[in-house]
């Protein structure tokens, strides 16, 4: 089987960098991977985060959208319970315009941050916490297709004097919960096995399919496995790097909140840990692909295998810059 690889980017703030850079350095990642041949390219979104620096990710697609060539950008993704389903279709269906044939519009049910910030998102409304997602997906579908049924009273909208050009429709999940309703509605899946990989099985992408042909879709239902990956030339040197976002899950866990520490601070946090702080780290660790290209290549292809899926993306966050693009680029040798 042939792999796509892809990037999930949640453009993280390097502590090798000021946290203003964050936003550029993304663009230099996309603009590295573009160069090195993979598939797709999407940004996330995350408010009132110290870690991760975007919380609008159709400003970041286009930017990124505008420096790259031939890799498809978009959205990993859009946390739809906040906005208007017409917006968030003017957008994309705008982007797809600028940018024709490359562009991606992924949605998720997630809040993407604190629950003060969904009330402020929402304001002067209050937050609906994702009870409408269904609705709104289903008609952000409509508006980016333009194929709203006659007696839907946003039937005649024109999101734009030409609504061809379309972005390609994808519905994020970690354990399961969007599988059936993405395949009902028509949209592919992105699994976000780095975010649970505990409850993140292949079964959920049978789920999936089984309501995509219940549903009588005639298009081809597209499936991505997103994983957490850190690459390097030997593996101690990976599983230092991956100790930094293995620390920053573990932290969140204990109600810690600080910025990213180094390998080295990690290292030393992990070392006077109780022995069930250490186990709990352990068990995040193994559930991220790292090793070698050889060793990160083997594993990726055992995922693909046992998911039936032919893209892979991942998302590698580290504390420098350089050990991010250089994992993305050993990686790429070995896929």
């Amino acid at each position: 089987m042939r792999i796509k690889l892809s990037v999930v980017d949640q453009s993280p703030v390097h502590g090798s960098h000021p946290a203003i850079a964050a936003p550029q350095l993304s663009i230099e990642l996309a603009q590295l991977c573009d160069e090195l041949g993979y598939y797709r390219y999407w940004v996330a979104e995350h408010h009132d985060s110290i870690h991760f620096a975007n919380p609008c990710p159709e400003i970041m697609a286009t930017a990124i959208a505008s420096v790259t060539k031939n890799i498809r950008v978009g959205s990993g993704g859009v946390m739809l319970s906040h906005y208007s389903p017409l917006k968030v279709a003017e957008c994309f269906k705008m982007l797809a315009t600028l940018f024709p044939d490359r562009i991606d519009l992924g949605i998720g049910r997630a809040p993407g941050g604190t629950g003060l910030t969904s009330q402020a998102l929402a304001y002067p409304h209050q937050p609906h916490h994702s009870d409408l997602y269904a609705q709104q997906a289903q008609l952000l579908k409509g508006f980016i297709e333009g194929n709203l049924p006659q007696d839907n009273p946003y039937s005649q909208i024109k999101v734009l004097p030409d609504s061809s050009p379309q972005p390609q429709l994808w519905m994020l999940g970690s354990s399961g919960g969007s599988a059936g309703l993405a395949g009902h509605l028509g949209y592919n899946i992105a699994l976000a096995r780095f975010i649970d990989p505990d409850n993140c099985h292949p079964s959920i992408f049978s789920e999936y399919l089984e309501q995509w042909k219940r549903a009588g879709h005639q298009n081809t239902p597209n499936r991505i496995l997103a994983i957490a990956c850190i690459c390097a030339e030997t593996e101690e040197e990976a599983r230092l790097r991956a100790g930094t976002a293995v620390y920053r899950k573990l932290a969140a866990q204990l109600g810690i909140r600080e910025a990213f520490l180094t390998p080295a601070e990690v290292q030393d946090r992990y070392r006077a840990f109780p022995t069930a702080h250490q186990a709990e780290y352990d068990r995040i660790l193994n559930g991220y692909t790292v090793g070698t290209p050889e060793q990160c290549a083997e594993e990726i292809s055992q995922l693909a295998t046992a998911f039936d899926c032919d893209e892979i993306a991942t998302v590698a966050v580290t504390h420098s810059q350089a050990d991010r693009l250089d994992s993305y680029t050993q990686l790429a040798k070995a896929l």
